[in-house]
């Protein structure tokens, strides 16, 4: 692709990335409509982008807002969990837009030719050491998708850190044109700890039209003028594979960190994978 359809791209980018312009999504899809509108509204979309509407744990006249659709539970046993031993397990219905060994230097790929950097992403060099040598992967959640995460693996909860920041789309054009981008969008990165293993990390990195990344275990929302900086609960927080962590008001991306170097990959970059499928097993 030459400079000027990348530059349009960025432009396009900057112009949707503006924090505001997201809460006016948000706010429009938390509105209240009558069954006869949002019925035929959610099925449109349902067919657009694909939605399997029968694992929906409700029926569609159950929504009452087009964003109570879009964070729709499943069914029980729509997405089994991979218990096999030394799993890890997808947090997330996703595309895996690439997985491999995270560098030494700490400069993760965004897009062949374009890295960012890990303290960065996790706004902290301290925090970001132990994933060096480690394991990544990136994973983008497409607008069809179901877009709540869940644990993928079993361990406990140690803390968690919000990063305000722009909103910039999350989308294939948007990740190859501005640079450092999972750095830059507002993103909140949720610290586990595993008995007798090293640790993980989960970065839920918003985007445009994402007005609201709300975790299970603690009440946060980002873009509503939620403090920044680390949390922690008084003691850590038990939590099972497969269980829910968060879930993204409409849609984003995920960047899995995890500081175990014996991991091998159960699935290549570019594979459509559902919550609960295995990233990768200890070898």
């Amino acid at each position: 692709m030459g400079p000027w359809p990348r530059a349009a791209e960025r432009a396009f980018a900057s112009a949707v990335s503006s924090p505001s312009l997201s809460r006016l999504t948000g706010w429009l899809a938390d509105r209240h409509l009558p069954s006869a509108i949002l019925g035929p509204l959610i099925r449109a979309y349902a067919r657009v982008y694909g939605v399997d509407l029968g694992e929906a744990a409700e029926p569609v006249d159950a929504f009452r807002t087009f964003n109570a659709f879009f964070t729709r539970a499943l069914r029980a046993g729509a997405r089994p969990i991979d218990r096999r031993a030394g799993a890890v397990t997808s947090p997330s219905d996703s595309r895996v837009i690439s997985i491999g060994r995270v560098p030494d230097d700490g400069r993760l790929e965004q897009v062949k030719g374009r890295t960012y950097d890990l303290d960065t992403l996790l706004g902290s060099p301290a925090g970001a050491e132990p994933y060096r040598g480690g394991r990544h992967a990136t994973l983008y959640l497409s607008p069809g998708m179901y877009h709540r995460v869940h644990a993928p693996v079993d361990g406990r909860i140690v803390g968690w850190r919000y990063m305000p920041g722009r909103l910039f789309p999350v989308n294939p054009p948007s990740v190859r044109s501005v640079p450092g981008l999972f750095t830059r969008n507002e993103r909140v990165a949720i610290f586990l700890e595993i008995d007798g293993q090293a640790p993980v990390v989960l970065v839920l990195v918003g985007a445009a039209n994402v007005g609201r990344i709300t975790l299970r275990f603690t009440t946060l929302v980002t873009n509503t003028g939620a403090a920044g900086g680390w949390d922690s609960p008084p003691e850590p927080l038990p939590v099972r594979r497969g269980e829910e962590l968060g879930v993204f008001n409409l849609g984003s991306t995920v960047v899995l960190l995890l500081a175990d170097p014996t991991l091998e990959p159960a699935v290549e970059p570019g594979a459509l994978v559902q919550m609960g499928e295995a990233l990768w097993r200890r070898g």
